[in-house]
């Protein structure tokens, strides 16, 4: 098969819109999307400080390599999670990657933070759980003490179409509401806004722009991710996909159209200061620093 725009063989097949392209008019085709998706909704200023949060894995990778790309301010930071030599090799990753790239990485280390890593603290909730609530929290309060404008994470169009999906499976409309392309920031700007460049891209797109440009990415899935319902989801999405291709960016749009309906029903509880690190709060004290019994706040700022 040869490409669309030129004679060369093709590198991809895309389904949606469906056409062949060569490895050249594929990175200019992603390139493009990923510009159009940050300008659609007004994601990033051009002189905006960005921090990229970087998992070692292809997303993350990809975020950091396409906004180095477009021009953007970027710097990036990993959280090693403290899960063994998964997190050992996804730090590796994130090095090498952000060397390649010649943007600054911070490292913040959950186990030498707490003392134990994620799985290995003694709770009834979900692991999965606790570490998203540790990754939100650690990666805001950095962008926050060290001046960013905003995050930047990896999200792509399935992890967007998965997690509408299961959330309107169990009716969160919560959730919902606050889902989508850009979350802006809040409460006097000690909630960092949030960007998601990767937004309308598929996560076949994303693998393949990663080999076209020969970025090295952590394959291995987390242990405790292995079960996760999420998963399901995406398999379900993916069959429907193959059968009508297109079917998952006109889900998440047709969702973005009618998201005020959530809106209406979400009553924002009223944030205030955190009494032990005075990030917002919805209690007394934040259910980060509550998880980890927190007594005094942490300071994640850089002394340059």
């Amino acid at each position: 098969m040869r490409c669309k725009f030129c004679e060369k063989p093709a590198f991809i097949k895309l389904h949606y819109p469906k056409m062949y392209l060569c490895e050249e008019h594929f990175k200019e085709y992603f390139e493009r999307k990923v510009k159009r998706t940050i300008e659609r909704y007004k994601m990033l200023k051009p002189d905006e400080k960005v921090l990229v949060v970087v998992s070692g894995g292809k997303d993350s990778a990809v975020t950091a390599y396409i906004l180095k790309k477009l021009g953007y301010n970027i710097e990036c930071l990993h959280i090693n999670l403290g899960i063994g030599e998964y997190s050992e090799k996804s730090e590796e990753y994130a090095k090498k990657q952000c060397e390649a790239l010649e943007v600054p990485l911070h490292i913040v280390r959950v186990k030498e933070l707490f003392g134990k890593g994620i799985g290995e603290v003694r709770t009834r909730r979900p692991t999965c759980s606790y570490c998203g609530l540790t990754k939100r929290y650690i990666f805001n309060k950095f962008a926050y003490d060290n001046g960013f404008d905003a995050v930047a994470t990896g999200h792509n169009l399935d992890d967007e179409a998965s997690f509408i999906f299961s959330n309107m499976m169990h009716w969160n409309t919560q959730y919902l509401a606050k889902q989508g392309p850009v979350t802006p920031a809040q409460f006097n700007g000690k909630l960092v806004k949030k960007v998601k460049p990767l937004y309308e891209v598929t996560e076949r797109e994303v693998v393949a722009y990663a080999l076209a440009n020969g970025i090295e990415y952590m394959m291995e899935e987390c242990p405790y991710a292995r079960g996760a319902t999420t998963l399901e989801y995406k398999a379900i999405l993916n069959e429907m996909e193959e059968k009508r291709p297109g079917t998952k960016i006109n889900f998440v749009k047709g969702f973005l159209r009618k998201k005020h309906l959530f809106e209406a029903e979400l009553h924002e509880t009223e944030l205030r200061e955190c009494k032990v690190c005075g990030m917002p709060s919805s209690g007394e004290i934040c259910s980060f620093c509550r998880f980890w019994g927190l007594k005094e706040p942490i300071d994640f700022k850089l002394h340059l």
